[in-house]
């Protein structure tokens, strides 16, 4: 019997002891695991009625309504180019009613990696975070006191005078205008 329990206590030292070592060789420095914060958050809504979808930035602590929902994001943080891509927002959402009462319904964190999981899910409204940026071109609310934004033109003279920013299709960087700080 002491000879099977010195065995198991040597396994479990040997395991003790590589999960050290594994741990130690895959740990990241701590710069790479810090998110980088960003001052404008992305979003897509939908209109179920309609069939509208729309794409909104709102600047964080910024409340935006879409329909009869009003999005605000508390922070939302992307990492760098460096890293897999894993973009993530506190937000709050809430939604006025018919009798002019707004009513929380949703209050957490949303992954634009998985926006069918983490969605909110209205009777008549979606909304998904899409990505969080430095950049936006819809000017800051008054007393905006946040980190520095780079205002962009909608116009940009190499994209032509069509400019169309819908959809996933990759268009040139728009020109900065000014930058807020």
């Amino acid at each position: 019997m002491g000879f099977t329990m010195r065995k198991y206590l040597g396994r479990a030292a040997s395991c003790a002891l590589a999960a050290l070592i594994g741990g130690a060789a895959f740990a990241l420095p701590a710069q790479a695991q810090t998110p980088i914060k960003n001052p404008v958050a992305v979003f897509k809504g939908l209109d179920k009625i309609t069939g509208r979808i729309t794409t909104f930035d709102v600047y964080i602590d910024e409340t935006v309504q879409f329909g009869a929902l009003q999005v605000t994001p508390r922070v939302c943080h992307s990492r760098p180019r460096t890293e897999a891509s894993q973009t993530t927002a506190f937000i709050e959402v809430d939604e006025l009613t018919l009798d002019s009462k707004v009513r929380r319904i949703f209050s957490g964190w949303m992954f634009a990696s998985n926006p069918g999981v983490h969605a909110v899910e209205h009777s008549v409204y979606d909304i998904w975070l899409i990505n969080c940026k430095k950049t936006t071109s819809v000017p800051p609310p008054e007393g905006y006191a946040g980190p520095a934004v780079d205002i962009v033109s909608e116009e940009d003279d190499l994209a032509g005078k069509d400019f169309v920013s819908s959809g996933e299709i990759p268009v040139p960087r728009p020109k900065v205008v000014a930058t807020l700080r």
